[in-house]
């Protein structure tokens, strides 16, 4: 019995590498987005084995998730799962003749929801106000106060390039979002003071329009892995206490701008997100800050 593994020696399952490039043409998928998918179709080719796909019923599907979920994949990994095979099934049915779709209707086991994380205003204003000690710091401070203060994905931070999205003038930045929708944020004077500080700085011998923004010390474009081996340095070296990713900026902007303004729609413009129940999580947040503050201020909220 195939156990699910999602191993190296696993092939992509029938015309899995045309539904990838499908992806990326007509559907501009991001590349973490594409290495997910990539994942979850090999975990399907091992599931399935040597069976053609034709005869691959719904019942099969739950089976594949059952021992998903038996060997640690949890709600939200196996749902994840599920919309990668769904949507290659149903690619399958438009452009490949193929009947139904095996996975409609096959839901994920529930886990419990979990709200994402975010530091509160003392926390994001203690660790971006201390002051960088050379370049490299001017340039991560400039990083990370254009994530907090915008709301950017970290894909978005990293593509920016001089010349071209970040307007220091009008105080605006224009990012190219998920599935290629443009926005335009505002950018606070904290952060556009960092920038300049950092494009001050900034070697010029690469400085041409279209370079990126953000450089390395050999002048190389900034990787999202390197971005966040940086925050979580400057969160230590700021002694938060806490781990500190580049969503949790994101998710604290998203936060701290709904507990000052409480308006869903313009949280959900900033952040570009196509549908309201995605921005929808950060009334949670919100409600929770509330409690927090309530339990502390009235005088009959004490727990005993």
């Amino acid at each position: 019995m195939h156990d699910c593994e999602a191993g190296t020696p696993d092939p992509l399952p029938q015309d899995g590498a045309e539904f990838l490039s499908h992806l990326e043409t007509q559907r501009r998928a991001a590349a973490l987005t594409l290495d997910s998918y990539r994942r979850d179709l090999v975990r399907l080719q091992a599931c399935i084995a040597e069976r053609p796909l034709t005869q691959i019923t719904s019942h099969d599907i739950r089976r594949y998730v059952g021992r998903l979920h038996a060997q640690g994949l949890g709600g939200r990994s196996l749902a994840r799962v599920l919309s990668a095979w769904r949507g290659y099934f149903r690619w399958r049915v438009r452009h490949r003749g193929l009947a139904l779709n095996p996975v409609d209707g096959v839901r994920p086991p529930k886990s419990p929801r979990t709200l994402p994380r975010a530091l509160s205003p003392e926390q994001a204003q203690a660790m971006l106000d201390n002051a960088p000690e050379d370049v490299l710091e001017t340039r991560d401070r400039a990083m990370f106060e254009l994530f907090y203060s915008s709301g950017l994905r970290l894909s978005e931070l990293a593509g920016l390039v001089l010349g071209g999205g970040l307007d220091l003038v009008e105080g605006v930045v224009t990012v190219m979002g998920k599935r290629a929708r443009q926005r335009t944020v505002p950018v606070g004077s904290v952060a556009l003071r960092a920038l300049q500080a950092w494009l001050a700085l900034r070697p010029q011998w690469d400085a041409a329009a279209g370079t990126p923004l953000f450089v390395t010390r050999t002048g190389s474009r900034m990787s999202p892995a390197a971005i966040r081996s940086r925050l979580v340095r400057w969160a230590d070296r700021c002694g938060l206490g806490v781990h500190v990713h580049p969503h949790m900026l994101r998710h604290s902007f998203a936060s701290h701008v709904l507990q000052s303004s409480g308006d869903l729609r313009a949280v959900q413009e900033l952040l570009g997100h196509a549908s309201i129940r995605s921005t929808q999580i950060y009334t949670h947040l919100d409600f929770e800050h509330l409690a927090r503050v309530y339990d502390h201020a009235h005088p009959r909220a004490k727990r005993s």
